[in-house]
């Protein structure tokens, strides 16, 4: 983990105090909604992709191109 000065976490407090972070998987269509994908996930897939994400501190979108790109590259 990165040595943050006290300023920079306040400011990173601050921020995740303000904005709410955790999205609603709960409703079919979230990827749609929040990030204007065309496709429609199950919940528990939704749920899947968004944990994956926040472990790896990514976007969900990044979490299904690198799975995208690894399949194509195993049928490559």
């Amino acid at each position: 983990m990165p040595d943050y000065t006290d300023e920079e976490y306040d400011a990173l407090d601050e921020y995740f105090t303000k904005n709410d972070i955790m999205p609603d998987i709960s409703r079919p269509g979230f990827f749609s909604r929040a990030y204007g994908m065309t496709v429609r996930l199950d919940p528990e897939t939704t749920r899947i992709i968004t944990d994956r994400a926040q472990a790896e501190h990514t976007t969900p979108a990044q979490v299904i191109s690198t799975l995208a790109h690894k399949a194509i590259a195993a049928t490559a």
